[in-house]
């Protein structure tokens, strides 16, 4: 049975056009570019499998939304970068790397205890809540993130 963080990546994956090109099979199942995002993907009879309307306007946004918030768990909320994953258990470790104003945030997430509650962050090496204060000064920020 999928958890929560397997169902957002399949969903990603099913949104994700890239998905739908891997094989010549598929490429010609999909019709539509493989390089933009279709507002529709059909799944019934002769259809299944078919993107439709690309260069949708409002498609990007919510692939957005699906990875980078919901599946990757990062989000800006009242100026502070806070996380809350949501990734398979199998992913061990992934990295982010967010630019503020002058500053950069190099961010990893290490997954070591699958459950996707963070439970330790770090900024340069000290310990700090989930909600760090952004800061555009042009420091460099390594930030690591336990869950």
């Amino acid at each position: 049975m999928l958890g929560f963080g397997e169902k957002a990546l399949e969903l990603y994956k099913m949104i994700n056009p890239i998905e739908h090109a891997r094989t010549k099979e598929a490429a010609k199942k999909y019709k539509v570019e493989p390089y933009v995002i279709a507002a529709d993907i059909y799944g019934a009879q002769n259809l299944a499998g078919m993107g439709g309307w690309t260069w949708y306007t409002g498609s990007s946004s919510w692939f957005y939304k699906a990875g980078i918030e919901h599946i990757l768990g990062f989000t800006i909320e009242e100026n502070k970068l806070k996380f809350k994953p949501c990734v398979p258990k199998s992913w061990k470790e992934y990295t982010i790397r967010y630019r503020y104003l002058r500053s950069i945030y190099n961010i990893k997430i290490c997954n070591i205890s699958g459950n996707n509650v963070v439970s330790k962050v770090l900024v340069n090496g000290v310990e700090c809540d989930n909600g760090i204060l952004l800061d555009g000064s042009g420091k460099i920020f390594n930030v690591e993130v336990f869950i």
